[in-house]
């Protein structure tokens, strides 16, 4: 209901933007309602995401792609590598 009186405030709106945001959202509003009914959400994948375009930062300067592939796949592959630690 809440959706429904925004998208209609806002297509009444001045504000082009509004007008064309509202236009879009009647457009996929059983696809917003179905994400909302059943809690997705893209987090996860935008976080991967980001964890990708970190390495590619720390990859700067690497001299084959191939490197750059490994080093993506050792941060984001899920491998727990643990290094061995000094006994005293």
């Amino acid at each position: 209901a809440e959706l429904k009186r925004w998208v209609f405030w806002a297509s009444h709106s001045r504000i082009p933007e509004i007008a064309e945001l509202s236009k879009k959202i009647r457009r996929r509003r059983p696809d917003i309602l179905r994400t909302i009914e059943l809690g997705y959400s893209n987090a996860r994948l935008e976080a991967f995401n980001n964890r990708i375009k970190v390495t590619i930062r720390m990859a700067y300067g690497f001299h084959h792609v191939d490197n750059l592939i490994s080093l993506i796949m050792l941060r984001c592959g899920g491998l727990d590598i643990r290094l061995p630690q000094p006994t005293n």
